[in-house]
């Protein structure tokens, strides 16, 4: 089995994740900024690793990386305002591919949002001075840049809405192509931790970009089918 690194282990996410990782025989690590957060990594059943990405250099990083077959990006700046938004969701990820890729590291699964893209360089209808507008572009140009500036095996997960509810292990894939703004069903953050096993575990997933909500779909025959 594989050595899988979470990157933003502590999010509700990623702590959903990590057991359903090591229930499938993976060895987890999970990448976390504080100390005092250790213990509830362990609770998870992953290896807890002190790291602020957001502050290393890709030579720095590719060392906390080094001996992973698969990173799963799950990071975020969590509402803190715009300059660290733009400095975690698209910079810092940007800087951990590159680690990714100096340390041979092929497999990478980035949780985004939903139909994350850009026209011309920025997302359609988000304009400068709406609150979303560092989350929607900075996740969308880290997106875009994993799936043209570099040569990794790459998923980019996009789900709608998060809840708390609890998982339906059922989506329904959404290739409309429709705005981010398409009345959709959420989707329960514990569904998401199973897409992300899914497609860890899925090679028709690689190249894939996944949007979905919660739906009607077994999950992993909807990872599979990827449409």
């Amino acid at each position: 089995m594989s050595t899988i690194t979470i990157i933003g282990g502590h999010g509700k996410i990623a702590l959903l994740t990590a057991p359903l990782l090591n229930k499938a025989g993976h060895t987890v690590r999970s990448v976390i900024r504080k100390e005092e957060q250790s213990a509830d990594i362990e609770a998870a059943n992953a290896t807890p690793i002190v790291a602020d990405v957001e502050q290393l250099g890709a030579d720095d990083i590719a060392e906390v990386l080094a001996g992973s077959d698969a990173i799963v990006w799950s990071a975020g700046a969590g509402g803190s305002g715009e300059d660290r938004t733009w400095a975690m969701d698209r910079d810092t990820a940007i800087r951990v591919m590159g680690a990714a890729q100096k340390s041979g590291i092929r497999r990478f699964v980035m949780v985004s949002y939903f139909n994350s893209r850009l026209v011309d360089g920025e997302v359609p209808g988000v304009e400068k001075g709406d609150g979303m507008y560092a989350y929607y572009n900075a996740k969308s140009q880290a997106d875009e840049h994993l799936r043209t500036k570099t040569d990794l095996d790459w998923t980019v997960l996009g789900p709608s809405v998060l809840t708390l509810e609890p998982a339906t292990h059922s989506i329904t894939v959404d290739s409309s192509g429709e705005t981010r703004d398409l009345e959709v069903p959420s989707t329960s953050r514990e569904n998401v931790a199973h897409v992300i096993a899914a497609a860890l575990g899925e090679p028709a997933a690689i190249g894939k970009t996944l949007n979905f909500h919660d739906g009607d779909t077994p999950v992993a025959e909807a990872v599979a089918q990827g449409v």
